[in-house]
């Protein structure tokens, strides 16, 4: 395993995350398609003897279940210093008002409901799972420096919006003095492309680590562009991702098929290869379902692509309208 620091961050993460949101009870919350607690820990398990030290989940992941299964696990399996553990505020955890956002009340309830699902007095990356435009940007910051002082989090993250919105965030921060959002986790894969435009050179300008969701696009890039999976039937927020560009999106995945044949890998190593190689990318959340979705993860990391094999991955793209900001 590899390790980098996250951003300018004196944060130490591995160079691959695992991603929490598999891991939760199927009959809480949206997300059916989840592994309950003990068919979720030997994955826990794995990622750790694999040299993963970096966890990142949230609170509306299966109704708070998935923070209950990955702090239970984690506290049996690792000390909790040997960790970075990583979950998120945004989304709505109750009915009514205040159940939602990022108003300085929800931040301060939520921090705590996490800790206590968790089972930690901390967590090292707190971030905020969207933009909340009912809300001031000086309030979320100012709540969030706020959970730093207190000792839950050491660090604070953001996740989909737009640059300009993470550029105001920022300065607000510098402006009074609080503390500043040392990651971004955005929406990046090879059928979904368009921060490149904007937030990555805004990142590497700044120092902000980068840690993207879905990098092998909900495992439509793992598999033959007609094939389905129980998460695929199920998975309401996926299918509004990639639904608008399947011509263009087609030929990526075939284009992947080709390099993966070439190589005699997987499809996933390749996808995930492309990520990697992508300047100023800290640290891939991948998400995992079967075991050998971590060792495919693993194996990426010593996967090194030709410029003649990211041309041709490349090459299909066509630009997408914004996607996972909401």
């Amino acid at each position: 395993m590899e390790y980098v620091k996250l951003g300018r961050a004196g944060l130490e993460v591995s160079r691959i995350c695992l991603g929490c949101m598999s891991y939760g009870e199927p009959d809480r919350g949206a997300h059916p398609w989840s592994l309950p607690e003990e068919a979720s820990r030997p994955f826990l398990k794995k990622a750790l003897d694999a040299g993963i030290n970096f966890f990142d989940t949230a609170n509306v992941y299966s109704a708070g279940s998935s923070e209950e299964i990955v702090g239970r696990a984690l506290t049996d399996y690792a000390r909790r210093d040997e960790i970075v553990l990583a979950t998120k505020v945004h989304g709505r955890m109750r009915e009514g008002p205040n159940g939602a956002g990022l108003s300085r009340k929800h931040i301060l309830a939520e921090i705590d409901a996490s800790l206590r699902r968790l089972g930690t007095d901390y967590v090292d990356l707190y971030q905020i799972h969207r933009w909340d435009a009912s809300t001031p940007i000086e309030e979320t910051m100012e709540a969030l420096h706020d959970v730093v002082r207190m000792g839950k989090a050491r660090y604070i993250g953001a996740s989909s919006m737009y640059a300009w919105q993470f550029a105001k965030a920022q300065h607000t921060a510098d402006l009074h003095g609080w503390t500043r959002f040392v990651s971004m986790q955005p929406h990046l894969n090879l059928l979904y492309r368009e921060e490149e435009r904007e937030m990555l050179p805004l990142c590497r300008d700044q120092g902000v680590g980068v840690i993207p969701w879905s990098p092998l696009a909900r495992g439509k890039l793992t598999r033959a562009w007609d094939e389905t999976t129980e998460r695929t039937e199920t998975d309401a927020f996926g299918r509004t991702l990639y639904a608008r560009m399947e011509d263009a999106d087609r030929r990526i995945v075939d284009a992947v098929a080709a390099v993966a044949e070439r190589r005699g890998v997987p499809r996933a190593q390749v996808a995930l290869a492309w990520v990697l190689q992508v300047p100023g990318i800290t640290s891939p959340i991948i998400g995992a379902t079967k075991l050998h979705h971590l060792d495919d993860a693993v194996a990426a990391l010593s996967l090194a692509l030709t410029p003649d094999e990211v041309a041709e991955l490349e090459a299909p793209y066509l630009p997408h309208p914004v996607a996972g900001h909401s």
